[in-house]
């Protein structure tokens, strides 16, 4: 078996069936899909009942509910295949989605890891104010030094867990844009998924242990963004909401507030750090970059009308003066200026949640967002004789 697409699914019955038939449409004989079902009381029963005939879906039902990383780790446990596909419930693949991979791997030998980009679709209901579907694309926007298909190596590998240290994403930390073999997910100390983000610590953690990782700017799926995901209590800034959704508490003891996903990657930065101390020998979490990526948050936040003036300005003079003073040495960053700039300059609502994510009226759900990706993409017929 040479693929093993893994779907643990709390809550999304009524997304579910979506993404299996994408998976499944796309699917040849070298496919397996493993379905995590994690104690799930909706229609997801339901959804997996109509897959009972066909062999190449499995389904693993957990009894009691699991924390987010536990029901990936169950999902893993089950599967076969050489590389592993990770996917949401609410994420679909493209038609071509095999043949692309398929491709990509033969053409660079094997790699271990194979990371690459995708489409972002946002559902009419996931987004507190947004009442009709949007869309990015690309899903990711890869720096200059990352564009192009190569391989990257152990040094540059390095360079951008060093950059998370800084609060800077160079490839996607979404577990659906990377394809690992299993051979490199085995050699994770402690299984391949942790908590408090299971996709953020897999990833850094096999960027440090790897032999040899691709990259290409290839887009063979869709990452979804339903009212059920993560992504809809982050952009409705109903995070903590989220967090319960995910199992995730966060705690330290310099944190601040605003944006609780930044507080769970300083977490799991600590963590990575804990896990492989010799190989971040000397890298060590920016405060400076922390705090002004806090009142970047608080900033867009005001300007969402979500934060009073009046707590705004009690947050900037609780700030202590080492905080003050990492800010003052990260201000003239160029990154913290186009951030900066990015929350000034945003109109619309969509733009100041999501800077790139464009509407799409008329499609209601991701099955037809990627047909409407296959509309838009098929060559323009040329004249005839």
């Amino acid at each position: 078996m040479r693929f093993s697409v893994l779907v643990p699914t709390r809550g999304g019955g009524a997304y579910l069936h979506g993404c299996l038939a994408s998976v499944l449409s796309a699917a040849s004989d070298d496919v397996e899909v493993v379905v995590s079902d994690n104690a799930n009381d909706d229609e997801t029963c339901a959804v997996l009942a109509g897959y009972a005939g066909d062999n190449r879906v499995r389904v693993v039902r957990q009894q009691t509910v699991l924390p987010v990383a536990d029901n990936w780790n169950a999902a893993y446990r089950a599967s076969r295949g050489e590389y592993v596909l990770m996917l949401g419930d609410d994420d679909a693949l493209l038609p071509d989605c095999f043949n692309v991979l398929r491709g990509l791997l033969d053409a660079h030998d094997e790699p271990d890891c194979l990371t690459y980009n995708a489409f972002s679709f946002v559902s009419p209901d996931a987004i507190a104010g947004l009442d009709v579907a949007h869309y990015a694309d690309p899903h990711f926007r890869f720096d200059d030094s990352l564009r192009g298909e190569c391989e990257l190596s152990g040094s540059e590998r390095r360079r951008i867990v060093s950059d998370m240290f800084r609060f800077r994403a160079r490839i996607p930390l979404n577990m659906q844009t990377t394809l690992v073999a299993r051979r490199a997910y085995e050699q994770l100390p402690d299984g391949p998924y942790r908590a408090p983000f299971p996709d953020h610590f897999a990833l850094n953690a096999l960027l440090l242990t790897v032999g040899r990782w691709v990259i290409s700017p290839a887009k063979p799926l869709v990452v979804g963004v339903s009212s059920k995901s993560f992504g809809h209590h982050v952009y409705s800034d109903d995070q903590d909401e989220g967090l319960r959704y995910l199992g995730i508490e966060t705690g330290f003891d310099t944190q601040l507030p605003g944006n609780e996903l930044l507080n769970a990657t300083y977490i799991w930065l600590l963590m990575l750090k804990q896990t492989f101390p010799a190989e971040l020998e000397g890298v060590e979490v920016n405060r400076g970059d922390y705090v002004s990526r806090q009142l970047y948050a608080w900033y867009r936040q005001f300007r969402l009308g979500r934060l009073s003036r009046p707590e705004l300005g009690r947050r900037i003079r609780a700030l202590g003066a080492r905080d003050i003073a990492a800010v003052v040495r990260a201000v003239g960053d160029p990154e913290n200026g186009r951030r900066l700039g990015q929350a000034i300059v945003a109109r619309g609502r969509a733009q100041q949640l999501w800077p790139g994510l464009l509407p799409l009226p008329g499609v209601q759900d991701i099955g037809q967002f990627v047909a409407w990706t296959a509309r838009e993409r098929a060559p323009t017929p040329g004249p005839t004789a």
